[in-house]
């Protein structure tokens, strides 16, 4: 395996690929800190959305889209490993989860979905997530190669939704809390990889690159959301002229 240290112990598959591609020890509470908080605040600014539309703000289903085909590919192990109970109940309620978003966005609330604005071209993010999925992973076969492709995936997923925020130039605070709490959840990463790496001498260089990426792209976000959006006003961007 090139630049990833396995862990010791019996219980290093289940830490290593039990949920998100690195289990973030001391943060169990769910499959991936990501989940409850993003789908509550998803499901409010959907509900605000309906009673009061404006083309201005809303969810990217793009998004949406991609963070069901992370899980999709990611968990395709549950057909060939088990692991425990709770790891395989977490794992279908995710991938739930991820498709019945996808279903109000483009079923349920398809009449207040901002299409005009979510126009980010995912072949950009697909082909070379893809290709790089096939040129650097730790084991050439499908199962490790799809894995492979949902950590690179996931780290630029977010990229349709910040599009379609600098193109409205503004968002609603409730998909501002959102986002935060979508982008919250690799911080909480970045201290599990930091923790591992020191009592367990663990290092998955794939994910902690591709965490890394993708904090990277929150970093002009969580400023805006500190400056603006904890202060009360609403989140906006100068639109270009």
């Amino acid at each position: 395996m090139r630049g990833r240290k396995p862990a010791q112990g019996p219980s290093a598959l289940q830490n290593v690929r039990g949920f998100s591609g690195v289990h973030p020890q001391g943060f169990k509470l769910s499959p991936s800190p990501k989940c409850p908080a993003p789908e509550e605040s998803l499901e409010k600014a959907q509900f605000r959305h309906t009673k009061d539309p404006d083309p201005e703000s809303g969810i990217s289903g793009k998004s949406q889209i991609l963070f069901a085909l992370v899980f999709t590919t990611r968990y395709l192990d549950l057909f060939t490993n088990f692991i425990s109970i709770y790891n395989t109940v977490m794992k279908v309620v995710f991938l739930l989860c991820a498709y019945v978003t996808v279903y109000m966005i483009y079923g349920k609330f398809r009449k207040t979905f901002d299409s005009e604005n979510d126009t980010f071209r995912l072949e950009f993010l697909l082909v070379p997530v893809i290709g790089l999925s096939f040129l650097e992973n730790y084991n050439f076969t499908p199962l490790e190669i799809l894995w492979t492709f949902s950590i690179y995936l996931e780290s630029v997923a977010i990229l349709p939704q910040l599009f379609m925020i600098s193109k409205t130039g503004e968002a609603e605070t409730i998909t501002t809390h959102y986002l935060f709490f979508l982008g919250l959840y690799r911080a909480l990463y970045l201290a599990n990889w930091i923790r591992r790496y020191q009592t367990e001498n663990f290092y998955d260089q794939i994910a902690v690159v591709s965490g890394v990426v993708q904090t990277i792209f929150y970093c002009d976000f969580f400023y805006l959301y500190v400056t603006k959006v904890l202060k009360g006003k609403k989140l906006s961007l100068p639109m270009p002229i």
